[in-house]
């Protein structure tokens, strides 16, 4: 096992991750911009260590910073957390050839699924359904206009080098290809670096489902059942549960032997995801792998009572995985509460915490990194805290969390707890009717 891990993150990630390698005895070492001088993982590593300014890009994505870090700390892994450079294939390689464990996937894994494109590839060749579209990246105009005519309008056009939304244009119409394939490229070069665009067809009203799962180093790979992240905002998930509404036992045994499928061929090592879309009729369709631990990795743990960032930490020492499927005997929420103003279109609302009390009583869970007097910097994503609740069944959750929200208090900036209030109050949402299209008819 790891004597000293440094977690290259910031916020309530960090500290997660923190908490773990406290309870298995293992040394911890924070890293931080100027920014983030003051936050709770700097406080609470046994070490920590100033990486550069606040700008990202000097700081929590300076692989040499890090690395620096690492070797003069000692540490014998690095944990990436989620975001800046969980799933980058240079930084796991550099860490291989520094003789610093990565804890994550390989860098070969890294680059075969972060490639939407060569992703879906694999995908085909494993025998995982993937939505029809185009076999790699497209060349031209001509060639879109000719695929789309084959699986019909309306598509999507993707960057391969995707996340978060951009990069990626719905297409109703032929005469609407041309402008939103020069924007889709323009947004993909400018926030990746890379405008490869891929086509697929584009799935009316679909369902946002991922199934959790866990490779080793020897082959073995299980699935953890799945989280539904359907309500989602510009392709930002603000509320995530498990087990989905939408989902029956036939289907879930279905998907969760396509996720392994998955695992299997690129013969995944550490904890991931595998995202589907599922349409009206529960047809599903591989969307994309991430090669790392998922913000929302909190309500599995919930509904299996297991803590998977040290099944991460475990598979990377070189331990087997049990290899159980597991099943939810639970039902659990997530809410992301974030710095923002819902009744502003949802505008950053970065400042000073005057005021923090978070919520209690069973079956209620805070991972958070902020505190009464924490500056909230306007440098990083504007996330305060994730609110957890797990119950007996989703009728129970739903009340727990109204509970919840309502203790909940925050002031000195604005956050998305009001949102968050009327949508647990919403009649829709409460009969588990909804899908990714929801939010651009709910009424705020």
């Amino acid at each position: 096992m790891f004597k000293k891990i440094l977690i290259a993150n910031r916020g309530e990630i960090a500290l997660r991750v923190i908490r773990t390698c406290k309870e298995m005895g293992i040394k911890t070492v924070a890293v931080y911009s100027t920014a983030d001088k003051d936050s709770l993982p700097v406080r609470f590593a046994d070490e920590a260590v100033c990486i550069g300014p606040a700008l990202s890009s000097k700081s929590y994505l300076s692989i040499p910073n890090i690395i620096a870090a690492a070797e003069i700390t000692n540490a014998d892994a690095i944990h990436p957390g989620y975001g800046f450079l969980s799933e980058n294939e240079k930084f796991s390689k550099v860490c291989q050839e520094s003789g610093i464990k990565f804890i994550g996937a390989t860098p070969e894994q890294i680059a075969g699924m972060g490639d939407k494109a060569n992703a879906k590839a694999t995908m085909i060749k494993a025998g995982v359904p993937c939505i029809p579209g185009s076999e790699g990246l497209l060349k031209d105009v001509a060639e879109a206009k000719k695929i789309a005519k084959t699986i019909k309008y309306p598509v999507i056009l993707k960057a391969t080098a995707g996340g978060g939304g951009k990069g990626m244009r719905i297409v109703w119409k032929e005469d609407e290809i041309q402008h939103a394939w020069d924007s889709a490229k323009q947004e993909a070069g400018a926030a990746f670096g890379n405008d490869g665009i891929y086509m697929e067809k584009y799935i009316e009203e679909p369902h946002h489902i991922e199934i959790q799962i866990a490779g080793d180093q020897y082959g073995n790979a299980c699935h953890l059942s799945e989280r539904d992240c359907s309500i989602q905002r510009r392709h930002q998930k603000l509320v995530e549960e498990t087990p989905s509404p939408f989902m029956t036992d036939e289907l879930r045994e279905r998907m969760g032997q396509a996720a392994i499928k998955a695992c299997k061929a690129v013969n995944y090592e550490g904890v991931g995801t595998i995202e589907f879309l599922v349409d009206k009729n529960r047809d599903f369709y591989f969307m994309e792998m991430n090669t790392r631990i998922q913000v929302e990795h909190t309500i599995t743990e919930e509904v299996i009572n297991y803590d998977l960032v040290k099944e991460q930490i475990k598979i990377a020492a070189g331990e087997k995985i049990s290899g159980n499927n597991y099943y939810p005997q639970m039902h659990a929420i997530q809410c992301r509460i974030n710095a923002e103003d819902p009744y502003n279109d949802f505008r950053p609302s970065p400042g000073t915490i005057t005021t923090y009390h978070c919520p209690g009583g069973l079956g209620v869970r805070i991972d958070t990194h902020v505190y009464s007097g924490y500056t909230i910097p306007s440098n990083y994503d504007s996330m305060i805290s994730k609110l957890i609740v797990v119950a007996q069944s989703r009728e129970e959750a739903i009340l727990k969390m109204r509970r919840a929200l309502d203790e909940y208090v925050i002031e000195g900036v604005k956050t998305t707890i009001p949102f968050h209030q009327k949508l647990m109050e919403d009649e829709n949402f409460k009969k588990g009717e909804f899908t990714t299209k929801f939010m651009e008819t709910f009424k705020f």
